[in-house]
C-alpha cells in the first residue's frame, strides 16, 4: 500500500504540473477533435476543441514508472520486510515496468498518429483505418505481453487479449465529457484495493497511478471540455488497465472456490472483476455486434453504438448520461469488492 501512495502522489504532481503547459502546447499545435458524422447532432458543436489531452496522464506516469524502476534504497524499501540493500527493482518485477512502460509509451505514440499525423497528413481522414490499427497494437502490446509473463506462452497470449480488449474499450468510452475519466476512478479503486488485497504490486502501481493521473486531465475534461483524451490517452490507459487485470486475474486462482444454493462452484474473485470490467464489456461488446448484424442482417440491434450514445439518442442529456454511467461504475465497484473479499474470507458468505 505504501508503493501505491507514493506511485498516486508522483503521478497526481508530475501530470499536475504539466496539465497547463500540454495544454497551451495543444491550442498552439491547434490540434483539433474531429467530430464523426455518425454522433448525435449535439456533438458537432465541440468541433475544433484540442485533443490528445490524455498526454497529462502519460506522462505522469511514464514518470512514476521511471521513478520506481531507478529508484534507489530507501526507508520505503525497508518498510516493505526488505533488506536495506534491496532496490525497488528488485521489489517491483524490472520486466514488469520495462514492459508496461514499452506500452504506455507505443500506445500513446499510436494514439499521437491516429489523432494528429494522420488527419494532418491526409485531410479528411479522422484517423488510421480500424484494421492497420488493430495490427499496429498488436505489435506495440507484444513486448509488454511478453515480459509481464514472465516469457510463459499462454499467458503471455491472455495477457496481449486482456490489452487488446481494454485499449479499444477504454477508447470507445472517451466520447462525452468526463465519461472516460469518471469511470477510470471508479475501475481503479476497484483494483487497487484487489491488488492491495492479492499483494500485486504491479496492479497497485498503475490503478493508483492512473488514479493520480486523472485528476489534472479531469480538471481540463470537465463539461464543457476545454480538451479531449484521444487515443493519445485512451489507449495506453487501456492498455495499462488490461495488464492490472490479467494479473487480478491471476491471482483468482489462488482464491476460494464457491457454490451457492446447488449453483456450479465459481471463483468469486473472477466474479468479481467481471463485474468490475462491466462498463468497459458494456462500452466496447455492442459494437462488433452492431456492426457484425447491420452486414448480415442489414438491421441495427442497437440504437446507437457505441452505448453512451444510445442514452443520448434517447433523450438523455450528456452530463445525465456521464453521472449515470459513473454511478453504475461505483456500485459495480463495490459489488466486486464484496464479492473479493468473500473469496479471500469464505465465512462472510451467506448461507442457504
Amino acid at each position: 500500500m505504501i508503493l501505491a501512495i507514493k506511485a498516486f502522489w508522483i503521478t497526481l504532481c508530475v501530470a499536475t504540473l504539466v496539465s497547463r503547459p500540454v495544454y497551451q502546447f495543444l491550442l498552439g499545435l491547434k490540434s483539433r477533435q474531429v467530430i464523426s458524422a455518425f454522433v448525435p447532432e449535439g456533438h458537432q458543436a465541440k468541433v475544433g476543441t484540442p485533443n490528445m489531452g490524455g498526454w497529462i496522464p502519460v506522462i505522469g506516469m511514464i514518470f512514476m514508472f521511471v521513478y520506481f524502476l531507478f529508484l534507489p534504497t530507501s526507508s520505503m524499501v525497508e518498510a516493505l520486510g526488505y533488506s536495506s540493500t534491496t532496490t525497488l527493482m528488485t521489489v517491483i518485477t524490472p520486466n514488469y515496468v520495462f514492459g508496461v512502460l514499452s506500452l504506455l509509451i507505443g500506445y500513446a505514440l499510436l494514439g499521437f498518429a491516429d489523432d494528429y499525423l494522420v488527419p494532418k497528413m491526409k485531410p479528411g481522414k479522422r484517423g488510421i483505418d480500424w484494421l492497420p490499427k488493430l495490427g499496429l497494437q498488436i505489435i506495440l502490446a507484444l513486448p509488454c505481453a511478453w515480459l509481464t509473463s514472465n516469457w510463459n506462452l499462454p499467458n503471455a497470449g491472455a495477457t496481449l487479449f486482456m490489452i487488446l480488449f481494454f485499449a479499444n474499450a477504454y477508447n470507445f468510452s472517451d466520447g462525452l465529457d468526463a465519461l472516460a475519466g469518471s469511470l477510470l476512478i471508479g475501475i481503479c479503486v476497484g483494483m487497487l484495493v484487489m491488488g492491495v488485497m492479492g499483494s500485486s504490486g504491479i496492479t497497485m502501481l498503475i490503478s493508483a497511478g492512473l488514479l493520480g493521473g486523472i485528476i489534472p486531465f479531469l480538471f481540463f475534461n470537465a463539461p464543457p471540455a476545454k480538451v479531449f483524451m484521444g487515443d493519445t490517452g485512451s489507449l495506453p490507459i487501456g492498455g495499462l488497465l488490461g495488464v492490472g487485470f490479467w494479473k487480478l486475474a491471476m491471482i483468482g486462482q489462488q482464491t476460494s472456490v464457491l457454490s451457492f444454493w446447488g449453483t456450479p462452484k465459481v471463483s468469486l474473485w473472477l466474479v468479481g472483476l467481471v463485474l468490475l470490467a462491466g462498463m468497459m464489456i458494456a462500452e466496447l461488446v455492442p459494437v462488433p455486434l452492431q456492426i457484425l448484424s447491420v452486414k448480415l442482417f442489414k438491421r441495427k440491434l442497437f440504437p446507437f453504438t457505441p452505448i453512451h450514445h444510445a442514452f443520448e439518442k434517447a433523450g438523455w442529456k450528456e452530463t445525465r448520461v456521464v453521472w449515470s454511467f459513473a454511478l453504475v461504475q461505483l456500485l459495480l465497484t463495490i459489488a466486486a469488492l464484496t464479492f473479493a473479499a468473500i473469496a479471500f474470507n469464505p465465512s462472510m458468505a451467506p448461507t442457504p
